[in-house]
């Protein structure tokens, strides 16, 4: 990224409808930024969505008004600095288990008491095969500082999962 740019996190969210991303990438484009990362969803028939864009520092405020106008969508931007994505150990989480309340707070106070950062998160619901039940699914990139004890995170994790009825994998990533 050239240092004459800005990188900006925006946070999208409307009424889903055909048109959107387009009109979001063409607001972006005619203002001279550059789309580096997104993560779009649907969700109850809304559409949200999370962007990174570089744009020359001159046009970031022009841009930032241009998104204000777009119909339908409500978009916050907020300007930020590359962050290290810090060194340490990479870990995967999956969960899968009879959907409850509190699935996601019992597990990141887990992730929180062994300083392990949510890098990225996944969630759904579905049913159950041969059930009618509800199964709740998490999927997690996380990053747990070098001086991570894993066995006693792991440890931590499966006391939880049999109180919440659910299996929990945690695993180190490869990359």
């Amino acid at each position: 990224m050239p240092s004459e740019s800005v990188l900006l996190v925006l946070t999208v969210i409307g009424d889903d409808r055909p048109g959107l991303v387009g009109e979001l990438a063409a607001a972006i484009s005619a203002h001279e930024g550059n789309w580096l990362e997104s993560s779009m969803s649907h969700l109850a028939g809304k559409f949200a969505g999370i962007v990174k864009v570089a744009v020359p520092t001159a046009r970031a405020e022009p841009l930032e008004q241009a998104l204000d106008k777009l119909s339908g969508l409500r978009v916050t931007s907020e300007s930020s600095a590359e962050a290290d994505r810090g060194k340490g150990r990479r870990l995967k989480l999956s969960l899968v288990g009879h959907d409850r309340i509190g699935i996601v707070r019992e597990v990141s106070q887990v992730l929180a008491r062994h300083a392990v950062n949510v890098e990225e998160l996944a969630t759904r619901t579905s049913s159950a095969p041969m059930s009618a039940e509800i199964l709740f699914h998490a999927d997690a990139e996380l990053l747990g500082g070098p001086e991570l004890d894993a066995r006693a995170l792991a440890a931590e994790l499966e006391r939880i999962s049999d109180d919440l009825m659910v299996d929990i994998n945690l695993d180190e990533a490869l990359k």
